[in-house]
């Protein structure tokens, strides 16, 4: 009997365990929709206003007594709400990785820690980089160009939701775009390349953003040209980080020699231990609660 209850005991701790873990990914699903749930709210009263404002850059080049259109029945009140839900998940993207941080933290180890924070962080501030750039500098440029280049006796009039389907996908586009320096710095950190090789595929960079930016991008040179030359300038910030991060990453090996086999533990090595050390205090909690 206590041969059977011993060797069940592993089971019943996997079991616990996994549960666990299940109870509290719920935890964190149902506090990043509430909380998209309460800034939607929060927006919805505001929503025409929001529209409004998210149209100024067209409404600017739009020839006099020309306005936008709405071709569907609900469209009025359809589009204004899908985009207050758009932006809602965007204000909430700072919550929403903090939730996913809290859940996939306790399974990094401490070295792991301190490279995936600055990174997420940079990678959010990135992303709405990207959106303001849309925003600020490509709209104005691509509108002024469309709207001047209809023939005499077009009326430009824009429907409400092809223009909020338009403006989606160069916000993705760009937001996506500015991430190119933490790409490049998570491909050296994983050892995948180094500074050096990708300085030396500078060509076939320039040659692919420009694919990216006819992919990502209505099929005018403007927008294309716009995505394509902050992806350079971006990979090449990107290299320069990288170097900086290896040679910090090198002068702290010189300073703690501790890489060799038979030497002390280096400061990775340690972190690792310490942390094999707290999951055996947690699976040892764990069979005292059970």
């Amino acid at each position: 009997m206590n041969q059977k209850s011993e060797s069940a005991q592993p089971g019943e701790e996997g079991e616990g365990t996994l549960l666990s873990h299940l109870f509290e990914l719920r935890t964190r699903l149902l506090r990043s929709v509430l909380c998209i749930l309460v800034v939607f709210l929060a927006l919805f009263p505001f929503a025409n206003t929001i529209y409004t404002y998210l149209a100024g850059p067209l409404m600017a080049h739009l020839p006099e007594g020309a306005s936008m259109i709405a071709i569907e029945v609900a469209a009025p009140f359809l589009i204004p709400f899908k985009l207050v839900l758009m932006l809602a998940i965007v204000i909430s993207v700072p919550f929403l990785l903090y939730q996913a941080w809290a859940f996939i933290a306790p399974g990094l180890y401490k070295h792991e820690k301190r490279l995936a924070v600055p990174l997420l962080v940079s990678s959010t501030l990135l992303f709405y980089l990207g959106m303001a750039f849309a925003y600020f500098v490509v709209f104005p440029l691509i509108f002024a160009f469309f709207t001047a280049s209809a023939p005499e006796g077009v009326a430009v009039m824009t429907d409400i939701s092809r223009y909020l389907d338009f403006i989606i996908l160069l916000f993705l586009a760009f937001g996506i775009a500015f991430e190119v320096p933490i790409a490049t710095i998570l491909l050296v950190a994983m050892g995948l390349t180094t500074p050096q090789q990708l300085a030396a595929k500078r060509p076939y960079v320039i040659v692919g953003v420009f694919i990216v930016g006819m992919v990502l991008t209505p099929p005018d040179i403007i927008s294309q040209t716009l995505l394509a030359l902050p992806m350079w300038v971006l990979f090449e910030i990107g290299i320069i980080l990288s170097r900086i991060m290896i040679k910090k990453k090198a002068e702290a090996e010189d300073r703690d020699p501790g890489d060799a086999t038979d030497g002390p533990l280096s400061e990775s090595d340690m972190d690792e231990e310490l942390d094999r050390a707290e999951a055996e205090e947690r699976r040892n909690r764990q069979r005292q609660d059970t």
